[in-house]
């Protein structure tokens, strides 16, 4: 009789969720609906605590009145209220968008920068947006940590948890760089299908009780 396999190391752990992860999704699509990096990054902007399905409700209509940087600038900041609401926070957001719009407009001649420095330097835009931009419009290697990776991160035991920012270099560093783009969404997937905030508790789904068969505490994730 074969014995089970052990995974003492965080190495040995990444290894087997890169694997097991890769086949369960061997492909993975954007989850939020875009056509170009423009509306990719206000998807990203407006999917803060939104779910995506919801962005993917509103989006249309805004892509309809404002698909491009120069039509949401003229739209007056009420207007860009309105369509957004049902994502939440869309007194902000409606602000960011507004800010965002003047800055491609006047400062990105229309174009949505390629550089971390200056997408960044966008209203509304922080560290993971710019990577989700990077990654998906861009194509260059990056690893954004929403709070899907960062609790599974913490129940896998691939990082010390304390921040998303200590988690995404844990995470670099175990994984292949030429993987992260597709890993990231993995986790996503994984996460809100199997390994979810109330559906398990680090003991429940395929990954936590292959890689932790004796555990018998929940674990208590830290934000």
């Amino acid at each position: 009789m074969t014995a089970a396999p052990t995974f003492r190391t965080r190495q040995a752990r990444a290894d087997h969720v890169d694997r097991r992860l890769a086949e369960l999704y061997p492909e993975t699509p954007i989850p939020l609906e875009h056509r170009d990096a423009f509306t990719l990054l206000v998807a990203v902007v407006l999917s803060a605590q939104c779910t995506d399905e919801r962005v993917n409700r509103v989006t249309p209509a805004l892509w309809r009145r404002a698909g491009k940087p120069e039509q949401l600038r003229r739209l007056p900041v009420a207007e860009i209220r309105r369509l957004i609401r049902p994502c939440g926070l869309s007194p902000q957001k409606a602000k960011a968008l507004a800010g965002l719009a003047e800055r491609l407009v006047t400062q990105h001649g229309g174009q949505v920068p390629r550089t971390w420095a200056e997408l960044e330097a966008l209203p509304g835009v922080g560290h993971k947006t710019a990577s989700v931009v990077m990654a998906q419009a861009f194509g260059v290697p990056a690893f954004p940590v929403d709070t899907h990776i960062h609790r599974l991160a913490q129940r896998w035991r691939l990082t010390g948890g304390r921040h998303v920012g200590q988690t995404e270099a844990d995470l670099k560093k175990l994984f292949p760089r030429e993987r992260w783009n597709a890993l990231h969404l993995r986790i996503i997937f994984y996460g809100r299908g199997h390994c979810t905030a109330r559906g398990c508790d680090g003991r429940t789904c395929e990954i936590c009780r292959t890689l932790f068969p004796r555990r018998r505490r929940a674990v208590q994730t830290r934000k």
